[in-house]
């Protein structure tokens, strides 16, 4: 179980890298058909000057196989510029070659009863054997896209019938070789037997081989995973033929189109609608109306879920947006209620300087404005300490939002701390800030009730560390455990641990250690 659960995990690695070359092969598509465009100039500058009719009508015959799978009008019109110097060049037997280049561009086209009528007045019996094989592959291929095109049961398999006899014409005709492996491979997965095609298909892939017997090498091994239902390998060799087809400015093909349903079944809306995008811009641009017709079936589903998928993430991001503002508007609103919070607390400290250096004789009074003081501070305290226990309930409140959204990214943003820790952070230094103002002596004073090892000083960058900050509390007054604990967000344990430890460094009596810490 365990090798198998490695196996589907390594075959799915393996198609995923696949798809992103094919990925980048489509962002590329544009400098291939460039390419194409250059050579095509080239050998049409070449007709130009040519001189002679055999150069002409080889020109033209090399201009109709760029064209074939690429613009099929263009191809077209060069099959009819070779049947010009055809007629020039007195070769009766380039007239039958002529008529199945006519038929195949019209396959392309979706043209199967022109293709056909073609193809009828073609006498086999007459033909060489390279326009012999040449006719049988462009019969069983008009058949076998008729047969595709046709809905009809009786009429599909009739086609399917006549595409089998064209397909046992090309085996009889061969005598080996790629072409005729593929052809017999093709027959073992019609006839639902997979498992002797693979090891023909996958031993020609050993041999040395052109882009076009590779990239039907790879779309026939796609076909038998199909029928094995294995549709991550189906995938794998569905893209490596989209690869081939789209590098080689290929625009009437099968294999995109099929990719993206798969794709589309597998969850990956994205990459569907691209593919489809692709294949229908290539299928217009070709003029191959079987493919076009392919796409336009399937391409209203993708464009649909595709839309909807924007639209939802259009209203997450406004929801985002919305949630950020608000976000905003209580950071200003609380940045204002320090800064003015601060303002109070400095000017507070500013008159109880004064009143201390006016009444030094009334040291009682003097003392109960000391107290005053520490419980404003241990409210103001406590005030941002509750604050930051909001900001944690709205954070959790927009986690269930984002939750229920299904939206992953917006989940991960929303549930992180960082914001919080950050918070956190300023107002403890804030809070260190604040209460070194009004005891400037205190880490001075505190070290002189330790023992010469026992002494604490904050590190470089720190104002006061965990330690001096429980100390700085308990100067407050604040000597409740569980408060202390709460209000720098550490567990109870944690805070009897730093008081222990601490008070075993007195010089002094322990068990008086924090009374002479309130008396600094």
């Amino acid at each position: 179980m365990i090798l198998l659960t490695l196996s589907a995990q390594a075959q799915q690695a393996n198609h995923e890298k696949v798809l992103q070359q094919l990925d980048e092969v489509i962002t590329k598509k544009a400098s291939f058909r460039t390419e194409r465009e250059t050579t095509i100039s080239q050998l049409k500058q070449q007709l130009h000057y040519a001189t002679t009719e055999e150069d002409k009508y080889k020109l033209c015959n090399e201009l109709l196989g760029l064209y074939l799978h690429y613009q099929a009008d263009s191809a077209l019109y060069y099959i009819n510029k070779k049947s010009e110097y055809a007629l020039l060049l007195n070769k009766p037997e380039l007239h039958d070659e002529i008529i199945i280049n006519r038929a195949e561009v019209m396959g392309v086209m979706g043209m199967y009863n022109e293709a056909l009528t073609e193809l009828q007045q073609i006498s086999p019996s007459k033909l060489d054997k390279k326009n012999l094989i040449y006719y049988y592959f462009t019969a069983r291929t008009c058949y076998g896209w008729l047969a595709d095109y046709t809905i009809g049961h009786d009429a599909k398999q009739k086609y399917l019938h006549l595409t089998d006899l064209y397909r046992d014409s090309i085996m009889n005709s061969i005598d080996s070789g790629v072409d005729r492996n593929i052809v017999l491979a093709e027959r073992f997965i019609l006839s639902a037997q997979p498992d002797k095609a693979l090891p023909m298909l996958n031993q020609m892939l050993t041999t040395s081989l052109d882009l076009r017997q590779k990239a039907y090498i790879y779309y026939t091994l796609s076909m038998a995973y199909e029928v094995k239902n294995e549709p991550d390998m189906q995938i794998y060799y569905l893209a490596q033929t989209a690869i081939i087809d789209l590098s080689t400015s290929v625009r009437e093909y099968a294999s995109l189109q099929k990719l993206a349903r798969l794709i589309y079944r597998h969850g990956d809306l994205k990459r569907a609608y691209s593919y489809l995008s692709c294949s229908m811009e290539d299928a217009v641009a070709c003029n191959a109306r079987l493919r076009f017709a392919e796409v336009t079936v399937f391409y209203p589903i993708i464009d649909h879920a595709y839309s909807q998928k924007e639209a939802q993430e259009k209203r997450m991001v406004v929801i985002l947006l919305v949630c950020m503002g608000i976000l905003t508007v209580l950071l200003i609103i609380l940045a204002s209620y320090l800064y003015y919070g601060l303002k109070k607390l400095s000017i507070t400290r500013k008159h109880l300087y004064l009143s201390n250096k006016e009444l030094q004789a009334a040291n009682e009074s003097l003392a109960q404005t000391g107290k005053i003081k520490e419980v404003y501070i241990a409210r103001y305290l406590d005030r941002c300490v509750s604050y930051l226990e909001k900001l944690e309930q709205y954070r959790r409140s927009l986690e269930k939002l984002a939750m229920a959204s299904r939206i992953d990214d917006l989940f991960k943003a929303i549930r992180s701390e960082q914001f919080l820790r950050d918070e956190r952070k300023n107002f403890y230094n804030e809070f260190d800030k604040s209460f070194l103002e009004l005891f400037p002596n205190f880490i001075e004073d505190f070290n002189k009730l330790l023992t010469d090892e026992g002494k604490i000083y904050p590190k470089p960058g720190e104002i006061l560390n965990t330690e001096l900050r429980i100390f700085a509390l308990i100067r407050l007054g604040v000597t409740d455990a569980n408060r202390i604990a709460h209000f720098l967000g550490y567990s109870l344990a944690t805070v009897y641990n730093y008081r222990s430890k601490i008070r075993n460094r007195a010089k002094g009596d322990k068990d008086h250690f924090e009374q002479e810490v309130m008396n600094l």
